[in-house]
């Protein structure tokens, strides 16, 4: 399923639900659930929220700085020849890689610097690395595509909010807004694998992402999904 279905389906179930359960809807909830109803495909290089967050001109600064680098390399007296020749072609090769595998290295960069360095500001920067380095590690739909995937997430939301005023929420918020996101994904052909390393899969085959039929199926979730915020936030006041 698409980036913006996602976005939709995701944050206005979980924001409606939340709201007839009683619970108090507040700025940092609306934000947690829409985070969190991409926030599955971090494991996607060119998924909405990654392309957000990473966007183009940052793969046009790597690739000019790793070009420049080579260049260095090749003309500073560094490496005695040929290794400032082999140096300057294993750096500059990486400048042409695919924006997909340049977008993960990145990601890794940033995570490196959050392990690093972020702590001293903040430990859940620590925390934030780390969860970067999985997500540019592991394949598509793979871990964060999991049961194990929302358990983490709420949890660390739980712990999160202790302490902040409206914080109680956010793990709801979160934690529903990214099992949405799941289920959502369980429509297509190829589903989702809850609980690995158990083969068992969750998919209805009724749709395609990028297809026709998919896109219809798309916007009939969204058009739910607009139906059940309008009667519950306009409607039902």
């Amino acid at each position: 399923m698409m980036g913006k279905s996602h976005l939709v389906i995701s944050t206005g179930v979980t924001l409606s639900a939340m709201q007839l359960a009683g619970c108090h809807i507040t700025v940092p909830a609306v934000a947690v659930a829409a985070l969190s109803s991409l926030l599955p495909d971090i494991d996607e290089p060119n998924s909405l929220l990654v392309r957000k967050a990473v966007p183009t001109f940052l793969l046009r600064a790597l690739q000019l700085t790793l070009i420049a680098a080579a260049v260095f390399l090749y003309f500073a007296d560094i490496a005695p020849y040929p290794w400032n020749i082999v140096l300057a072609l294993l750096i500059g090769s990486v400048a042409f890689l695919p924006g997909r595998r340049l977008r993960k290295l990145i990601m890794l960069l940033i995570a490196v610097g959050l392990i690093a360095f972020g702590s001293a500001y903040d430990p859940w920067n620590t925390i934030a690395g780390c969860i970067l380095v999985i997500a540019a590690l592991v394949p598509h739909r793979g871990l964060t595509h999991t049961l194990y995937g929302i358990a983490g997430w709420t949890a660390l939301l739980y712990f999160a909010g202790r302490g902040i005023e409206g914080g109680d929420i956010l793990w709801i918020a979160g934690g529903l807004s990214y099992a949405l996101h799941l289920l959502a994904d369980s429509l297509t052909q190829r589903g989702i694998t809850p609980l690995p390393p158990l083969p068992f899969k969750l998919r209805l085959k009724l749709m395609s992402t990028g297809t026709k039929k998919g896109g219809a199926v798309e916007g009939i979730c969204v058009t739910l999904t607009l139906v059940l915020v309008v009667l519950t936030f306009v409607v039902g006041r």
